[in-house]
């Protein structure tokens, strides 16, 4: 058994703190906002299985090596021998603030199915499992994929966790709402408050998505983020923390908060084990580099310049 499955494309990035038109240097590493998660449950000491398909490439054998380092679990990963490793850019025209250029249409992440999605919920038999909507958007196989999944996980008592993730590259907001066909098997729903609309039309958002999910976090960045529940609303400011690069925040998010679902922790404590995790990810460049391990999530409570001798 493992604690998390997850499902969903990862690539190889390039990031460049400039304007990628402009050349120089650039930082070769991974990125996908599933594996972004697996590698935070596995830093915080969890196991953590990944799913998707790569191309059999170099690019795809440097996403295998760079899991495997991070102690996420890659045997039910794919190798095509027929379709590309997505690719994607990051660039900084200014502080900040993050330009994505994405090459993966027609990837082999994209090709993965609904069969290797329910054989893998039977081999790894997780205690949770986490999508996202990025997937739903790349293709009908990876819709039909994702759908599959959850409907699996759901009937055989596996907590399925969703962050809607929205992204405008891939589908537009009224494609998206593709993605309430998923919610009567979802436990629990992460969305920016921006992104609620795509799930529900209703007049009270929250009540809605509560007749079938058990709680809904709901982030807005610099406000913080908030548990709603059955038993009532919570809420945790976001940690004063100087913001070097935001992307990935919201995965590292997600990943403190399943963390510290799967310790059992109550409400308060997993919303305080989420936004620490996403403060150590904006402090430095990178997805998912710097991200914490249990030992690490107490630092932020010292003073910022603070040397530990």
């Amino acid at each position: 058994m493992t604690d998390l499955l997850t499902i969903g494309e990862t690539m190889v990035s390039l990031r460049t703190p400039r304007a990628l038109r402009l050349g120089g240097d650039a930082h070769l590493s991974i990125a996908g906002s599933e594996t972004n998660v697996a590698i935070g449950l596995a830093r915080l000491g969890h196991t953590a299985t990944w799913l998707g398909a790569v191309g059999n490439d170099e690019p795809g054998h440097l996403i295998q090596r760079t899991l495997r380092a991070e102690a996420v679990d890659t045997s039910r990963m794919r190798f095509s021998d027929t379709d590309f490793t997505g690719f994607i850019a990051f660039d900084q025209p200014s502080h900040d603030i993050t330009r994505v250029s994405y090459h993966r249409r027609g990837s082999a992440g994209s090709t993965l199915t609904a069969d290797e999605c329910v054989a893998a919920l039977e081999a790894v038999q997780p205690r949770l499992l986490h999508v996202t909507g990025i997937t739903p958007a790349l293709s009908e196989s990876t819709r039909a994929a994702t759908l599959a999944a959850v409907q699996a996980a759901a009937a055989n008592g596996v907590q399925v966790s969703l962050d809607v993730n929205y992204r405008a590259r891939l589908w537009s907001r009224a494609e998206a709402t593709a993605l309430r066909e998923l919610l009567p098997h979802v436990h629990t729903v992460f969305a920016s408050d921006d992104e609620l609309d795509i799930l529900t039309t209703a007049e009270d958002p929250i009540a809605d998505l509560l007749t079938t999910a058990t709680e809904v976090v709901v982030t807005a960045g610099g406000k913080g983020a908030w548990s709603h529940t059955a038993a009532g609303t919570l809420h945790s400011a976001a940690l004063p923390v100087t913001v070097v690069d935001s992307i990935g925040a919201g995965d590292a998010f997600v990943s403190g908060y399943l963390s510290a679902t799967l310790d059992n922790l109550p409400a308060e404590a997993r919303l305080t084990r989420a936004t620490t995790s996403g403060a150590f990810c904006v402090t430095a460049l990178g997805d998912w580099e710097s991200l914490p391990t249990r030992q690490d999530l107490t630092l932020l409570t010292q003073t910022q310049g603070t040397a530990l001798r």
